[in-house]
């Protein structure tokens, strides 16, 4: 298993060779992780990274620290790095803050949303439609994340903005839409559609009501996870 999954990494990487900078590695690993490629747990090995760049350890051991910091990468004595994996109760915690953040920034998104970006969030729910149409629960989940931050983005609220990536990035290595039955994959997109017709009739009432449906489902589908896919710890990290 390890060495599948140290392999998986370095095909990702290999694949867009982007130099040896430091910040060159910090993006492509974080592109990487943020991408759904590595599931939780997955070892990010140093000297096999610093080697797939040409660089030394410093710069990757260096770009490892800031992903740690970004609650994406986990450090765990004579271990080493790997992508991180929270336990269940964790997950369900990151899913409320995010709803939180959501919920603060959509009365004002509605209220400061240009055309354009209505049209965007309509766009985007269009994509939705067609992956769910085509049984593409990758794509549905990678569109799902660009839907709920098109909806918050118009607030202007920039910290809670940043605040709102900074959570999700940290779920996204469970790639929630991709393990959920296609059925419960429909009825959330349900909800997107409640959710984008207040958007585009400007109704913020309708959208936090809509919204706190949609939350309550997401909410419940991660307190399902089954234990055993290794999305999940077993329980709190060391």
């Amino acid at each position: 298993m390890t060495d599948r999954r140290h392999s998986a990494l370095l095909f990702r990487l290999a694949v867009r060779p982007v130099g040896g900078s430091q910040q060159a590695i910090l993006d492509e690993l974080r592109r990487v992780i943020l991408d759904g490629a590595l599931p939780p747990g997955t070892p990010i090995p140093v000297g096999e990274v610093a080697e797939a760049f040409g660089v030394s350890h410093i710069p990757v051991r260096e770009a490892l620290k800031t992903l740690t910091g970004e609650g994406l990468i986990q450090h765990r004595r004579n271990l080493g790095y790997s992508v991180a994996q929270l336990t269940a109760s964790e997950l369900g915690e990151m899913y409320i803050v995010r709803q939180t953040l959501e919920t603060a920034a959509l009365a004002a998104a509605v209220e400061h949303a240009t055309d354009a970006e209505r049209r965007s969030v309509a766009e985007i729910n269009d994509l939705l439609d067609r992956a769910l149409r085509d049984g593409d629960p990758q794509s549905y989940h990678r569109q799902s994340r660009h839907f709920h931050l098109g909806l918050a983005r118009p607030s202007r609220m920039l910290r809670l903005l940043h605040m709102l990536e900074y959570a999700w990035n940290i779920t996204e290595p469970v790639q929630l839409m991709v393990h959920v039955e296609q059925s419960q994959r429909a009825v959330l997109h349900d909800d997107h559609r409640v959710m984008l017709q207040a958007f585009l009739d400007r109704d913020a009432q309708q959208l936090l009501s809509a919204s706190a449906v949609h939350h309550q489902r997401l909410n419940a589908v991660v307190a399902t996870l089954p234990p055993d896919t290794g999305l999940v710890a077993d329980g709190p990290k060391i």
